[in-house]
């Protein structure tokens, strides 16, 4: 191929100088044909095939490509067929007997024809978009997967990350909530993947059958919802792009925590810093264009929102709840009676009617029990011969006292001791663990061991005033008798003691 060099001299030659075409062509030693091409063009135009290649051997197995790779279309990503797989299989099944590589350059080719394109698009103020991402951290000690929640402002590049144990409906609806908070607004539309938390079913005609908490949800805050095709994650490509950044830039080096709440936030100083940064083709920082978002957003409702999910159960014969998999006590008192549990990402908090009955630490765990001592002290004072079989005091760690009165109240009184052991307990029920427990190192140091007397003890502790402990009400106690020496028997010991 002759050089640009060349082409700048022929063509001065002729247009410069004056030189005729056949003149040029025995100038510089080239074919006329060569001369008229160079005059046609200022650089070398490479070489333009007049017709496509000839594929003698492939293109009658080319219509058979075609339905495979169309084919493809509705399979994962990962069983989708690869040159090598179509070139076996022509070979195998059609008797192709042509090469591999004009397979691979065909199918290489129609899937660059096949790529999509997109349209640049303007972001108005005002909008969001929202998509879980996940990521590894070390929450108390121990190395776990985390679902992470994100939502973008795409006018404003403005963002809000938070962490949680799973990518559950609770998650989705706190992140919700501090995302709102977090922007001091709510969006007037966001726009999501058509993930479950979501959208229950997609009917016939596209439009979608919204669960029963984002309705709630939606319903609370009034902001629009708008979904992408099922997918094509590219529709929110904004969101896509942020949980992205947030991994490799909140999350590197994989974040340590004692909990959640410190992880959370962390990643919230993390976007609040972001709003200090200018991107590529803007003259503004985000939170200067931030500011054009949150005039544009709906006002915080005036009610703060529960986020939570809620369901209607009732309390077995082991005085247990069943949520999502896991058992959660309540008193015994409320035994196979209707009940709500309110499922919170932390939390899982029970009511019997408008009063709150029990409070657990959420359990992420499967078949888990998580029991409350205390809802159980009742039945245990009726039925105490399961004291040493309970499962819901195993595990329960007291101070030391508490042992050890129970050690001398079953060694004087045997099984009514176990009781009246149990009742000193119940009074956790009313008091906290610090009073009853420096109660109960009182009435050890006394000698008086009792449930009365703890009891009245636990009271002056806290009314600040003296303990008055009359004896004579806990006739069980060992008495001492102490009665008067007669003259005789002390001449009696005197004889005997010369």
């Amino acid at each position: 191929m002759k050089g640009v060099e060349l082409y700048g001299q022929v063509r001065r030659a002729v247009y410069v100088e004056g030189l005729s075409r056949r003149e040029a062509a025995r100038r510089f030693g080239i074919d006329p044909r060569t001369v008229a091409k160079m005059l046609a063009f200022s650089v070398p135009p490479g070489y333009r095939r007049g017709r496509p290649p000839a594929r003698p051997k492939l293109d009658p197995f080319v219509g058979i490509i075609d339905r495979i790779l169309e084919e493809d279309k509705g399979q994962p990503a990962k069983q989708q067929h690869t040159s090598k797989r179509i070139f076996e299989r022509l070979r195998d099944e059609h008797g192709y007997a042509g090469g591999i590589t004009v397979v691979k350059e065909y199918v290489h080719e129609r899937r660059q024809r096949q790529r999509e394109m997109f349209v640049p698009l303007r972001h108005d103020p005002g909008h969001a978009q929202v998509d879980f991402g996940e990521a590894l951290a070390v929450i108390g000690g121990e190395e776990r997967k985390i679902h992470f929640f994100a939502m973008d402002l795409p006018h404003s590049d403005g963002c809000m990350v938070q962490a949680y144990p799973a990518e559950s409906s609770e998650a989705f609806c706190e992140g919700h909530r501090v995302g709102f908070e977090f922007f001091g607004g709510v969006p007037r539309s966001i726009l999501y993947d058509n993930l479950k938390l979501a959208v229950a079913r997609i009917l016939g005609d596209g439009r979608r059958l919204r669960t029963r908490v984002f309705s709630e949800l939606q319903s609370h805050y009034l902001f629009a919802d708008r979904f992408g095709r099922p997918g094509k994650g590219n529709d929110k490509g904004k969101v896509e792009g942020l949980v992205g950044y947030a991994r490799r830039n909140f999350m590197v080096p994989i974040p340590h925590s004692s909990s959640f709440t410190e992880l959370n936030a962390q990643l919230l100083e993390c976007c609040r810093r972001r709003l200090n940064d200018r991107l590529r083709g803007h003259d503004e920082t985000i939170g200067e264009r931030l500011v054009r978002d949150r005039a544009a957003f709906l006002p915080l409702p005036a009610t703060p929102y529960e986020a939570c999910e809620k369901r209607a159960v009732r309390v077995s014969s082991l005085s247990l709840v069943r949520y999502r998999g896991n058992d959660y006590s309540v008193s015994t008192a409320y035994g196979h009676r209707e009940v709500l549990v309110r499922g919170y990402v932390h939390e899982v908090v029970i009511a019997c009617g408008a009063e709150e009955i029990a409070r657990h630490p959420r359990s992420y765990e499967r078949e888990d029990f998580i029991f409350d001592p205390l809802h159980y002290l009742a039945l245990l004072e009726r039925k105490i011969g399961a004291l040493d079989q309970a499962a819901p005091l195993v595990g329960w760690t007291l101070p030391e006292e508490f042992a050890t009165l129970r050690r001398l109240l079953e060694a004087r009184l045997g099984k009514p001791g176990k009781r009246e052991f149990v009742q000193v307990l119940r009074l956790l029920e009313v008091f906290r663990t610090d009073d009853v427990s420096a109660a109960v190192r009182e009435a050890i140091a006394r000698g008086v061991l009792s449930f009365d007397a703890v009891k009245h003890l636990v009271l002056c502790r806290i009314e600040r005033r003296p303990p008055r402990l009359d004896l004579k009400i806990y006739p069980y106690l060992p008495q001492a008798t102490v009665t008067t020496t007669s003259p005789s028997a002390y001449l009696s010991l005197l004889a005997g003691g010369a």
